[in-house]
């Protein structure tokens, strides 16, 4: 049987349900390994991949995705699994039944009720706060 003759319409209406910056999309049964780097764009996984992701856009590692390898990433959204070194520039959610097993780094982390991690977190100073010596700016002084 040639490729997508069995339900070639269920596959088109999911992929256009897809958001237009969907670069990578891996559903249940596929299994990757290797490294990833994307420029730009959505990456949702549903599947398994082992391997490092590198990219500037978000990734989203649905229920049944499984990344072990690290996740270096503008925003990363979690309700699978992932074991490694998550490194967020702007945000990491762990969503509801989400597992994060081992390091964060990000500058907001977002953890629903029922998200699970075990590791360290390390959440940048903010810039200005870094700058601004102790003591001053604050009301110590009369």
């Amino acid at each position: 049987m040639a490729f997508g003759i069995s339900k070639p319409t269920t596959r088109r209406r999911k992929l256009s349900d897809l958001p237009d910056d969907c670069v990578c999309w891996l559903e249940p049964g596929v299994e990757v390994e290797g490294n990833m780097k994307v420029e730009s764009g959505l990456i949702l996984l549903n599947a398994r991949f082992k391997g490092d992701i590198v990219s500037d856009g978000p990734v989203v590692v649905h229920d049944q995705g499984e990344v072990e390898g690290n996740i270096q990433c503008r925003v990363v959204s979690i309700t699978g699994k992932v074991k490694g070194t998550v490194h967020a520039k702007e945000r990491l959610e762990i969503k509801e039944h989400g597992i994060v097993v081992g390091g964060i780094h990000t500058s907001c982390l977002l953890l629903d009720p029922g998200a699970f991690f075990d590791g360290q977190c390390h959440m940048p100073t903010p810039e200005a706060a870094r700058q601004t010596p102790i003591g001053v700016n604050s009301q110590e002084h009369h």
